[in-house]
């Protein structure tokens, strides 16, 4: 074992404060990563405040890592000394059942070990996430990054990015055809370029006049506005995919008018019951389909970071300090952000000099 310097929240009400806690080391197939940066996504938010309920404490959020490899294990074989290396949303599975020996790790039928506010396979212990120095993690839940890439723009990949590529990719969007991106936040904004690079003509669709021009500067053809009646009519069954990444509650009826016979809106945004009821009229007449869409499993985040290597594809950030982790927070109640927040790990090593 071997002692980490953190941020930690301590209950519901209380902000993130410095935490001192144990890392296990590492074992054959494990990696220790030195942290340099981490993503702030607003499931760590929701979580910290158990605002979904049976929150752990105390956690120490964080699942979009990017980092440095200091050590591995006999058995490793991806990783050595000196690789960059990036951590999501989940560091173990069961690793038999049907999912997993899918590489669908991230719908593991007994239940995936979330990076943090969860516990270790089979152990009491807490797990701990990203605001801290180090973390320790088996080799095949750690995907390859490449040094091409701005590291720090590289974090929220490991969350918001697969996020939207997995939906992206399963629905074999691509060249001719027609996208939405529903929503132009964290998620939004990197469907916008997965969906470009991928070959798709894109248009983003929000209720806000004054996002068209960020939107096409992130890679969108076209802006729709989803509360001018007259242009929805207009764009009315020409959708070959949507992806609606709006994280509350809202109407889906609109939407599914908007795509073609056959065809599949995909939900990776809201996570609470969904309001009003979907009429079954806008699905029967047409065929058409909702779904939802977890990350990708680690094969498909691999595939991801390549991508993203590839076509020079990073998230639009806003860098902070650790010790602004509070203000940063409230922020995002307010959706003060475009389009990630990231944590420069770096700032940490003040509290543990």
């Amino acid at each position: 074992m071997f002692q980490v310097h953190g941020y930690a929240a301590h209950d519901a009400q209380s902000p993130l404060i410095p935490y001192q806690f144990e890392r296990r080391d590492p074992g054959v197939n494990d990696v220790q990563i030195e942290i340099l940066y981490t993503g702030v996504c607003h499931s760590d938010l929701h979580q910290a405040r158990d605002d979904w309920g049976g929150s752990l404490y105390p956690m120490v959020p964080g699942h979009e890592i990017v980092g440095r490899v200091v050590r591995v294990g006999s058995g490793v074989k991806k990783f050595k000394a000196g690789d960059l290396a990036g951590v999501g949303c989940m560091v173990d599975s069961c690793r038999h059942c049907s999912a997993c020996r899918e590489d669908l790790e991230q719908y593991c039928e007994e239940g995936v070990t979330v990076t943090y506010n969860g516990k270790e396979r089979n152990s009491e212990s807490l797990t701990f996430g990203g605001y801290s120095e180090q973390i320790v993690v088996d080799e095949r839940f750690v995907v390859k990054v490449s040094p091409a890439l701005d590291l720090k723009a590289v974090a929220p990949l490991l969350c918001a990015g697969i996020t939207t590529y997995s939906p992206l990719r399963h629905w074999k969007v691509g060249p001719g055809q027609k996208v939405g991106v529903i929503g132009l936040g964290g998620l939004g904004h990197m469907g916008i370029k997965f969906a470009k690079a991928l070959g798709a003509q894109v248009v983003m669709i929000t209720t806000s006049p004054d996002k068209g021009k960020d939107a096409a500067r992130l890679g969108a053809d076209e802006v729709l506005l989803s509360r001018d009646t007259a242009a929805m009519e207009a764009h009315r069954g020409s959708f070959d995919f949507l992806l609606n990444t709006i994280p509350v509650a809202h109407d889906l009826n609109p939407y599914t008018a908007l795509l073609k016979r056959d065809r599949t809106m995909a939900l990776v945004g809201v996570l609470t019951e969904i309001t009003p009821p979907i009429t079954g009229v806008s699905l029967i007449i047409g065929r058409k389909s909702i779904a939802g869409s977890a990350i990708g499993g680690m094969a498909e985040t691999q595939e991801m970071m390549d991508f993203c290597a590839e076509h020079g594809i990073v998230s639009d950030i806003e860098m902070i300090a650790i010790q602004d982790i509070n203000h940063a927070y409230e922020r995002l109640l307010k959706n003060d952000v475009k389009y990630r927040f990231v944590i420069d790990m770096a700032t940490l090593k003040n509290l543990a000099s």
